[in-house]
């Protein structure tokens, strides 16, 4: 049977929407904010851990972080990266990871465990602050362009008739 209505492409850019998270890849250790109802009250819950896979698959896109619990139990959930049950996404530090799959860490007990940190020079930590005030500027750039896109009353010289130049 053939879908009539929706192709692959429309079905991925009806659930994409814009994330301002940061930056992050494998082996990079976050912080995500995830909202939680239990019964009639919603509260934020916070998720520490390592970045051990990244699936890029456009509205489908997930990753899934990996931490150590309590009695050193390992948890990890996997999250969809346009999910609206995550608050926010907060950066804590670069992980050194060779691999696109940190899998190998699931077998690995203790210290062994841990993703070694990667250490940036000074230029290397000017040079991502850049490209972190670019992609802001650019991002301010689209909002501006959004709002010229959308005109107003105003900005298209359908002005009522009370203006001082249309009196005389």
């Amino acid at each position: 049977m053939k879908a009539n209505k929706y192709t692959r492409e429309t079905i991925n850019e009806l659930g994409k929407y814009e994330r301002n998270f940061p930056d992050f890849t494998v082996g990079d250790t976050i912080a995500v904010s995830l909202r939680v109802k239990e019964g009639g009250k919603e509260r934020i819950q916070v998720f520490e851990g390592d970045v051990i896979a990244m699936r890029q698959n456009g509205a489908s896109s997930s990753f899934t972080i990996r931490k150590i619990g309590a009695n050193a139990v390992p948890v990890e959930r996997v999250l969809p990266f346009y999910s609206p049950l995550i608050d926010s996404i907060k950066f804590i530090r670069n992980g050194k990871a060779r691999r696109a799959k940190l899998f190998y860490i699931r077998e690995r007990i203790g210290k062994a465990a841990r993703v070694e940190e990667k250490v940036l020079t000074k230029e290397q930590k000017e040079l991502r602050a850049k490209k972190a005030k670019e992609k802001a500027a650019l991002q301010a750039g689209k909002k501006a362009e959004v709002s010229k896109a959308a005109p107003t009353q105003e900005s298209t010289g359908n002005k009522s008739e009370e203006t001082p130049e249309s009196k005389k």
